[in-house]
Order: C-alpha cells, then sequence, then structure tokens
C-alpha cells in the first residue's frame, strides 16, 4: 500500500474514531465543549468500531448518492430553519455566521463539495436524535446506530471466528498507524485515494492489513474482470467490469444479489403471504393480529417502511374477506332461524357469488405469481412477474366490491327481510357505475324471495312468510274482521324502492282476494288476477318479477287491484245487495218507513209503558211482526225482513220499556265487514234518539187529540159558576199555549233530523257509491254516511252538552203530556159529575157508593155536594194551573239555553236548525236564563 492509499485510510480512520467518541447524543453542546467539558467520552469497543469503519468505506467506496437535489443555499435554509423550530434561535445564528466564513474560504485547502458536508452534518443529527427515543443493543452513538440500522446493511459476518480474526487483524493495523494529522492536501486526496483502493481490490495489490480490514464477512461481493470473485473475498465495494459487452448483465445481477441481501424476506415471499391473507390464512410471515385488527408483518422484521405500508395496504382486503366470510358462515349455521330468513339467505348467497369470483381472481395471481420477469437476455436471471405493486393495481377492483361488501354486512347485522333489502338499497344510490352495477346485481339476488311474496299475495292472496319478513302481517281474526283487522302494514318491514301509496294498493289487492275466498266463498278472482297479469305483459310463474322492475311491479298491481276490486263490487251490490240492505237499515232503525213507524208506536204504546222487567220479548217480536204485515214494510223481500229483530236495552231500577225498547238488523256474513258490531251499536243510538223524538211527537199528538173534544163543550162552559170558568179558561190557555210552543219545537226538530240529515246523508251516500272503485272506498263511503248522521243529529262527541239539554226539553214535555192528562181527566169527571143532577135518588145513591171507593184518589170530587164540587174544581184547576207555569217556566229556560248553544256548533246544519226553530226572532228578544240551577 502507497503512502496515499494508507494516509487516506489513516483519513477515515480519524474520522470514524472522531465520530465514535463523542458524548451521547442528549448532549447539545459542540464537539470542543463536549470535550472540555465530558473528561470521560464513550470509548467504542473494538467491535462496533470495526464495524463503523468497514461500513464507512463501503459507503465512501459506492455510487451511493443521496435522493434530494444537492442545493447548498436549500440546504442551509434547511439546518437554519431545523434549529429555529427547535428553539435555538442563538445556534441559528451562530451557523449561519460560521457557514458564512465557510462559504469564502475558496482555493487551496478549501472544501469543493460544501453541499455534501452539510448534508453529512444534518444526517448526523438526525441520527442522533432519532437515537434518543430507541433502545438498542449497541453503544448509544448515532454514528454507530445509522451504521448498523439505516443506508447499508450490516457487513459484519456470522462466524465468531471470523470475529475473532477481525479484531487482531485491525488492532495489528491500528497499531502500525501513529501521530497522523488532519490537513487540507489528504482531505483533497480522499476521494481519489478510495478510488485507488477501490482498484486495488480488483488488483490484489492491497497490503494485507488492509485486505484483512475489508474481508469480515460473507455478503457482499467484489466483481473483478469478468465477474470473478477473488478466494475469501467478499466486501461490500461493488465493482463493474469495463467490459461493454456485459457491464449491464453483470450490474443487473448485482442488483439483484444486493437487494436480497438488503431484505431479510424477499418481495416472492410477501406477495405469496399478501396472497394468502387476501384469503384469510396466515402466512409465513403476514400473519392476522387480533390487538391490531388486521394482518400485518411482525416488527422485527427489517423490511422497509414503505414495503411495511404496501403489504398493510394490500391485507385490507384480506381484513374485509374475513369480515364477509364470517358474516356468511354465522348466518347459515343459524337458519334457519328468525334471525335470518329467506332475505337474509339470499343476501349470503349473493355474497358467496361474489366471494367466488373474487377466488378465481386470486387463483390467476397465483397463477401469474409462479411466472418469471421476461427479460431480454438469457444469462440475466429474474425474479417472480407478480410484485406488491402490481397486486395493488390487480387488487383495485376488488378491494371496492370487498369494502361495499363489508359495509353492507355490517348495516344487516340486525336486519332482516324488507329492512335488509331496503337499507342495502340505500347504498346502491351511488353515482360510481362500477358501484352501482354491483349493488344492482346483488339487489336482484336479495329482493327475489321478497318479490316472490308480493307475486303471490298479488296474484294468488297466499302470505308465506314464516321468518315475518314481509310488509304485510296477518293475524287471526273472525270472518267479519278479516277485512278491517286480518292484514296490516308492517311499516319496519317496507323497502325504501316501495312507495307507501304502493304499499297499501298491494295490502288492499291481497285483502281482496283472501275476502272473496273465505268471506265470499268465491273463485272468480283468480280469473281477474290472470287477466291482470296478461294485460300489462308478464307471467303468473315465479321468478316473473325482480330489482329495477318497479314500473312493472306498479302496473302488475295496479291492474290486478282494477279488476278484482271491480269484481269484488259487483259481488257486493249483485249477489249481496249492499245498497239494499242499507235502504233498509235506514227505513227501519232510522225510522224512515213513516207507517211502519206510527202503527209499531201505536200498538207496543201500552206494552212499553209497563216496567221494563215486566216485558216480554217474544211479545214484542210478535207486535213487530204485525206492524210489518200491516204496513208497506210486507212488500220487502224476505231475507230483508227476517234480518229485523227486536233488542232489549240492559235496563236499570225503574225504567220503562220505552228507556230500553230497540230494533236491531242482522246484516250477517259478508255484510257484516261494513255493518260491523260497532256500526250497529251507532246505528242503535241514533235509533234510541229517533225513537224519543217520535214518542215526544206522538205524546203531543196524544194530547192534541186529548184537547180539542173539552174546548167545544160549550153547554158544560155555560153552566160552570163565573169564578171556576175563569180558572178553567186560564188553564185551558196555559196548557194550549205551552203545547203549541212545544209542538212547534218538535216538528221543527223532527223535519230537520228527517230530511236535512236523514235524506241528504243518504244522497251522499248513494252518489259515493257509484263512485267507489274498491271496497275500502264503499267501507269509508258509509263511514261518512254515520258519521254525518251522529254529528247532525247532536250525538256526536262534540254536542255532548246540547244532547244532554235535548233530553231534558224531551222529559219535560213528556211531563207536560203527563200533567196535560190530568187537567183534561179532571174536567172530563167535573163535566160528568154536573150532569148527574138530573138523575134520581136510587141512582145517586149508587153513584155516591161508586164515588166513595173513588174520594181517595187525588181530583175525585163526584161525592161531594154542588157546593164542595165548585169549590174542589178551583182548587184543582189553580193546582194544574200553578204546575202548568213551573213546567212553562222551566221549558223557557232550558230551551233558550238550547238556542243559545246552537251558533256555537262547527256544523253549519246545526246553524240552519236555530235558524227555522227562531226565524221570528221571538227568542232572541227575551233575556236567556241561565240554567245553573236546573242541572
Amino acid at each position: 500500500m502507497d503512502d496515499g492509499d494508507r494516509r487516506a485510510l489513516d483519513l477515515v480512520k480519524e474520522l470514524v474514531h472522531r465520530l465514535l467518541s463523542t458524548s451521547p447524543p442528549s448532549s447539545t453542546a459542540n464537539s470542543h465543549q463536549s470535550t472540555t467539558l465530558n473528561p470521560n467520552p464513550i470509548i467504542p469497543s473494538d467491535q462496533q468500531y470495526h464495524q463503523a469503519l468497514r461500513y464507512a468505506i463501503r459507503i465512501l467506496s459506492s455510487r451511493m448518492t443521496p435522493s434530494i437535489a444537492a442545493d447548498e443555499s436549500a440546504m442551509v435554509e434547511s439546518i437554519k430553519r431545523r434549529l429555529a423550530t427547535q428553539g435555538k434561535s442563538s445556534d441559528a445564528l451562530t451557523f449561519a455566521d460560521v457557514y458564512t466564513k465557510f462559504s469564502l474560504k475558496t482555493g487551496q485547502g478549501s472544501v469543493r463539495n460544501k453541499w455534501a458536508v452539510l448534508y453529512l452534518l444534518k444526517t448526523v443529527s438526525e441520527d442522533r436524535k432519532i437515537q434518543k427515543h430507541q433502545s438498542t443493543s449497541v453503544a448509544p452513538n448515532g454514528f454507530l446506530s445509522s451504521a448498523l440500522s439505516g443506508g447499508l446493511p450490516e457487513l459484519v459476518g456470522s462466524e465468531s471466528n471470523r470475529n475473532f480474526g477481525l479484531r487482531n487483524d485491525c488492532s495489528k493495523v491500528l497499531n502500525n498507524v501513529q501521530g497522523y494529522t488532519d490537513n487540507s492536501k489528504d482531505s483533497r486526496g480522499l476521494v481519489g485515494k478510495l478510488g485507488k483502493m477501490e482498484k486495488g481490490y480488483s488488483d490484489g495489490s492491497l497490503s494485507d492489513d488492509f485486505q484483512s480490514l475489508n474481508c469480515v464477512g460473507d455478503n457482499s461481493r467484489v466483481l473483478r474482470g469478468k465477474g470473478e470473485v477473488g478466494k475469501g473475498w467478499s466486501g461490500g465495494v461493488l465493482m463493474v467490469s469495463k467490459d461493454p459487452e456485459n457491464l449491464r448483465d453483470m450490474a443487473y445481477k448485482e442488483f439483484v444479489n444486493l437487494s436480497k441481501e438488503e431484505n431479510e424476506v424477499s418481495e416472492d415471499v410477501l406477495v405469496r403471504d399478501v396472497l394468502y391473507a387476501c384469503q384469510g390464512i396466515d402466512g409465513k410471515y403476514v400473519k392476522y393480529d387480533k390487538n391490531e385488527d388486521g394482518y400485518v408483518l411482525p416488527d422485527w422484521m427489517k423490511v422497509p417502511r414503505a414495503t411495511r405500508s404496501v403489504v398493510r395496504k394490500l391485507c385490507e382486503l384480506g381484513w374485509l374477506f374475513r369480515k364477509v366470510k364470517g358474516y356468511i358462515s354465522d348466518s347459515m349455521n343459524q337458519f334457519p332461524a328468525q334471525d335470518v330468513g329467506t332475505v337474509g339467505q339470499a343476501f349470503c348467497a349473493a355474497l358467496q357469488d361474489e366471494l367466488s369470483e373474487y377466488y378465481k381472481l386470486l387463483a390467476v395471481l397465483e397463477g401469474q405469481a409462479m411466472n418469471p420477469i421476461p427479460l431480454g437476455s438469457e444469462s440475466a436471471c429474474s425474479g417472480s412477474y407478480m410484485s406488491l405493486r402490481r397486486l395493488s393495481v390487480w387488487f383495485a377492483e376488488p378491494i371496492v366490491k370487498m369494502r361495499l361488501m363489508a359495509v353492507l354486512v355490517d348495516n344487516c347485522k340486525s336486519l332482516k327481510g324488507g329492512a335488509m333489502a331496503g337499507a342495502i338499497h340505500m347504498h346502491a344510490q351511488h353515482g360510481d357505475p362500477l358501484v352501482n352495477d354491483f349493488m344492482k346485481r346483488l339487489l336482484r339476488r336479495v329482493c327475489s324471495p321478497l318479490f316472490e311474496m308480493v307475486r303471490r299475495w298479488v296474484l294468488e292472496g297466499e302470505l308465506e312468510d314464516i321468518f315475518a319478513e314481509f310488509f304485510i302481517v296477518s293475524q287471526p281474526v273472525k270472518d267479519e274482521s278479516l277485512w278491517r283487522e286480518g292484514y296490516r302494514l308492517h311499516a319496519a318491514m317496507l323497502p325504501a324502492f316501495i312507495s307507501q301509496s304502493l304499499a297499501k294498493q298491494i295490502l288492499r289487492t291481497g285483502k281482496s282476494i283472501n275476502f272473496l275466498r273465505v268471506c265470499c266463498d268465491d273463485r272468480g278472482w283468480a280469473d281477474a288476477a290472470t287477466e291482470a297479469a296478461t294485460a300489462v305483459g308478464t307471467t303468473t310463474t315465479r321468478g316473473s318479477l325482480g330489482y329495477g322492475e318497479t314500473d312493472a311491479l306498479e302496473s302488475l298491481v295496479t291492474e290486478a287491484a282494477k279488476r278484482i276490486d271491480k269484481h269484488l263490487l259487483e259481488l257486493m251490490h249483485k249477489r249481496y245487495k249492499f245498497k239494499e240492505h242499507c235502504l233498509a237499515i235506514k227505513r227501519y232503525l232510522l225510522l224512515g218507513q213513516g207507517d211502519f213507524v206510527q202503527y209499531l208506536m201505536d200498538i207496543v204504546g201500552p206494552e212499553l209503558s209497563e216496567p221494563a222487567n215486566t216485558i216480554s220479548s217474544f211479545k214484542l217480536a210478535t207486535l213487530l211482526e204485525s206492524a210489518i204485515t200491516s204496513s208497506n214494510a210486507q212488500y220487502d223481500g224476505c231475507d230483508i225482513r227476517a234480518r229485523l229483530r227486536v233488542k232489549m236495552m240492559p235496563h236499570k231500577t225503574g225504567d220503562r220499556g220505552w228507556d230500553v225498547f230497540s230494533l236491531e238488523y242482522d246484516a250477517g256474513v259478508p255484510l257484516n265487514t261494513i255493518f260491523t258490531e260497532s256500526v250497529m251499536t251507532r246505528y242503535i243510538r241514533v235509533f234510541n234518539f229517533l225513537w224519543k223524538l217520535r214518542r215526544v211527537e206522538h205524546a203531543l199528538t196524544g194530547t192534541w187529540k186529548t184537547m180539542k173534544p173539552n174546548c167545544i163543550t160549550s153547554h158544560f162552559f155555560s153552566k160552570l159558576p163565573q169564578a171556576v170558568k175563569l180558572q178553567l179558561i186560564l188553564t185551558s190557555r196555559k196548557c194550549q199555549v205551552l203545547w203549541d210552543e212545544m209542538n212547534h219545537f218538535v216538528s221543527n226538530l223532527q223535519y230537520y233530523i228527517m230530511f236535512e240529515v236523514l235524506e241528504v246523508s243518504w244522497s251522499n251516500l248513494v252518489k259515493e257509491m257509484e263512485l267507489s272503485k274498491d271496497l275500502d272506498d264503499l267501507l269509508a263511503a258509509h263511514e261518512k254516511y254515520l258519521f254525518s248522521i251522529l254529528e247532525k243529529s247532536l250525538l256526536g262527541e262534540r254536542s255532548q252538552e246540547l244532547n244532554k239539554t235535548l233530553f231534558v226539553l224531551f222529559d219535560l214535555i213528556l211531563r207536560f203530556r203527563s200533567l196535560a192528562d190530568r187537567l183534561y181527566e179532571g174536567i172530563n169527571e167535573l163535566q160528568s159529575r154536573t150532569s148527574e143532577t138530573s138523575t134520581n135518588s136510587r141512582d145517586k145513591v149508587k153513584s155516591r157508593g161508586k164515588s166513595n171507593d173513588k174520594t181517595s184518589e187525588p181530583g175525585s170530587w163526584l161525592g161531594e155536594g154542588r157546593k164542595a164540587l165548585t169549590q174542589r174544581a178551583g182548587e184543582f184547576l189553580k193546582n194544574m194551573g200553578n204546575d202548568m207555569d213551573v213546567i212553562g217556566k222551566d221549558y223557557t229556560s232550558i230551551f233558550e239555553g238550547f238556542i243559545s248553544q246552537l251558533p256555537v256548533q262547527q256544523h253549519i246544519d246545526l246553524k240552519f236548525l236555530m235558524f227555522r226553530l227562531n226565524f221570528t226572532e221571538f227568542y232572541s228578544q227575551i233575556q236567556p236564563i241561565t240554567r245553573g240551577k236546573l242541572f
């Protein structure tokens, strides 16, 4: 070794020695202060020194270059900015001053590549900072740690005897080096000397000491000439022959070898492990970590950070696959449990089909991983065709699909049936064509069971929903409640792609089929369903409907509903005569058949005057049949007459027959779907109100019949004393006036009820029945008809107070009827007593004997003399007049209260009732009297 090589080597040794002998990285002082403040600097061991020296020689003799551009000013600014951000502003100013002097020094003895020196200082500083946060098995020195863990790999051999020889040889070389001093001349020639050292490697002219320094490892290679390797040499310096014929091939071979040496695991192995991980299988190095919840490389592996990041990103596909596969396995293990259902099973089958395509892709990739890279030269060796970057390209589309499937799995874990289909449908609303097509393909499989349920329900009326997945649910009910309560919508299971209106139409169509089958015992709906399917161009077979065919579904449902509902309405009107039964209820329960009602009231009146607990319902039924046969009701059909029956309401102590008598109408199946028990109860309420009104009118008519003959008994009137005559005139007038008021009220109220309420409501019902398109429309029309009658008849919820007032008025009128009967009964007795004065004594005695039996009766004075008769007649008429005044005052007070409440009623027809009752404004001129004390 010549002097130049020796000096270059000594210069490198001195540099390594100084770097290894500095204070720990935690010190912020410069090297001079470290020497003075730290008298015991760290002295590296021989093994550390030899490793660092060999590493430095390898770096200096290689063709390695930094990955950044050689910009001296940018490097200076980077160092100053780094110091400033660390809060070392003074150090930044000091560095700027030192750099200014350093940059101004030019010429002989100056450093030409100043940028390289700055870059070296910055790198060493960064290594020392990193060393603060790391603990290694070697000395805590920034340069040594960088040499052992960063840049080029370690070149220390694994054999202990070789390390032992290295220490002996290096010690002998270091002992021969004495008194070296750093000078600028040796610094300028360092790069050239290292080039000679590289040449010396190939020529074999280096001294034994220098060769022993570099022969410490067998992982690197030196190429001599055309690729020969010297005996025992395995250094880290790459020598490429100048022969242009094999320069490229040899360089590539050395690049491949060095790449393998730099990484403990080859890329082929990582590719294989990644493919395993994407199938949910642990590889040799890439394994599933529960703590990390993903596939990762172990921390002890020396893999570049970029490679580790790429592997982790690629293994995301395996993590997603694991989630999707786990969901499929769990669902299939639970089937046929309630939590899965047919829609969930279809979802799992669709996911499994997508995973099958995914398996095919992985098989293709594994096949490509076994193919070598095609090269132009036969002498060049190549690795696997499949690399991590190529896998990234291949996995671009599968990872998008797998992410979608994983999201769907997470969202559908607790869902089933229509709710699951709706949740998946929401993810199909995407602008990416790839995602949109994938979701549509998935939804066709998932929604297949749901659309089959819709088809069977709409065309066959069958509801096979074992797992409660359909948006229509059924419950066991009686036949009369089948339409109203047998089926209903389950909003939670209604998917978003089926609108609420379409769902209601689907519900009604299936209900119509079941109503025809169960309640009407009809099979005509099958032909209507077949015609509907033919009209829209579909079939009645399985699989004729699917996802994405919402328009076809809506057309089929609309057509089927139209035809089946039409058939049902024809059946209700023609076979079951719905309109005729409604008219019969109006005529009998709503008292629209006048002659029947009048005759019935006449023949049952005496019977109903008895206490309620003594009345026989069988006798009343006989009287009802007599009333039917004696009126125009006899011309109604036998089916209608047989449905009309007597019903006795629950009675209390003291109730009369008038209070508990009622009529009922048995509609029967299927009409009881419309005339339900609650509907008939409301009809009975209306009947009781109308029956009470008719009873009051009948009472006033009877009073008029009693009053009229007595008013023309002028012969009897002329024989009365003047005082009794005057009292009789006053009392009769009071009775006549009060009767007129009551008759005016009852007549107008009855006219209002019979014509403005019942007839108008019936006319509206007939119009709406003609416009009805389905049974729901028919039900709504009838419900509106009955509701209108209740509201206008003061029987609604908003007219309770007014209804109570009205019934108080009815009771007063009935009290007036009793009082009037007593009055004219007494007048008749007085008339008969007066005419007996001309009879014989025997008749008088006989008459006295009879009168003695009647003296205990109130108002009887036949056994008295003429004077006593006149006195008792005056007292009787006076008392009756007083009672008439009391009833008149009560009636006037309550009636005025009734009139005052009519304007505030919400229904406009009740305001017309007020106008009819007070069209002369007679009651408006009277000061209203409070009714509080009357209640």
